[in-house]
């Protein structure tokens, strides 16, 4: 996205003036047909970045979304969520041919203001994605989620009363956590994809390693690796925790164990150039993790090859 020009909308007034849309009945929540959505010829190849949340479903617009370092297509059921101040752009295959349809749901930070949302919405993973992963949605959780959508809007358009707030801001809640949930139903569907980034993984790590990297550049990071597979670090740990139980950070640590055993049992190095050499800081670091792993010290671990 480089380069591109860049649209900053403020707010979800600004928002519906520059898709050619009638004004927000509600400065602060709207939910957008997606088909009354137009685009200014001058917008096509640009960047944009929204202070408000968007979450969305969008049909048929022949386009993909970029977004971090990966593009998506608008495949059937499949769902976004984009947090305020993240860049994002839309190419189109041809604008002139879009049927499109679908839903947006635009909701500023200030609706939230006082209430326990305002702070746990930011526990979502995937609104905290640096490289987004698409939310696919089966036909039965797409109905699911248009069906609490429908609730939001009727609510704030037919009932403003001092209960509609709390009535809109439980079903947002309701939205997120279904989300949720079918991010992890993902995670387990989504088998076959998930065994190769697991396998992506351990080759990244043993290419570090084998590259003599750590030298350098000390331990790799779960930073290092998530952007080496092209995820989030938070997407990437959820992955392999559905898989194995285990974290990023302590898949590392396994494979920084088994290093050390191979070069306790192998070779005559001391624990402080075992250490040095897998690019810790500190020798003690190395016997910390290793004591805690094994429940021996690395040097009773050698001592039992002997």
């Amino acid at each position: 996205m480089a380069g591109k020009k860049i649209y900053h909308l403020k707010n979800i007034t600004e928002f519906h003036r520059s898709r050619g849309l009638k004004a927000p009945q509600h400065p602060l929540i709207s939910v957008v047909n997606y088909a009354d959505v137009q685009l200014p010829p001058d917008a096509i190849d640009v960047s944009w970045v929204y202070d408000f949340y968007s979450i969305a479903v969008k049909r048929n617009l022949n386009a993909k979304l970029h977004y971090g370092q990966q593009e998506y297509d608008f495949d059937e059921g499949v769902m976004f969520f984009i947090a305020p101040g993240q860049v994002f752009s839309v190419s189109f295959d041809n604008a002139a041919t879009w049927k499109r349809s679908g839903w947006i749901l635009l909701l500023h930070p200030d609706f939230l203001w006082n209430t326990p949302l305002a702070s746990s919405i930011n526990q979502y993973e995937y609104f905290g994605y640096a490289v987004h992963e698409a939310l696919h949605l089966s036909e039965k959780e797409e109905s699911t989620m248009k069906g609490i959508i429908e609730n939001i809007e009727q609510e704030y358009h037919n009932n403003v009363d001092k209960f509609s707030q709390s009535i809109i801001i439980a079903q947002i809640e309701t939205m997120l956590l279904y989300a949720d949930r079918f991010y992890q139903r993902q995670f387990i569907t989504r088998k076959i994809s998930n065994h190769t980034t697991l396998a992506r993984f351990e080759t990244i790590l043993s290419k570090y390693f084998n590259a003599d990297t750590q030298l350098n550049n000390g331990l790799p990071s779960v930073q290092y690796i998530a952007e080496s597979l092209k995820v989030s670090p938070n997407y990437l740990s959820g992955l392999l925790k559905n898989l194995t139980g285990q974290s990023t950070q302590q898949h590392i640590h396994n494979y920084l164990i088994e290093k050390a055993k191979e070069k306790l049992s192998t070779t005559t190095l001391s624990v402080s150039e075992i250490a040095y050499e897998l690019g810790f800081e500190h020798p003690q670091s190395l016997s910390k993790l290793f004591k805690s792993k094994t429940n021996v010290s690395p040097l009773e671990f050698r001592r039992s090859f002997n």
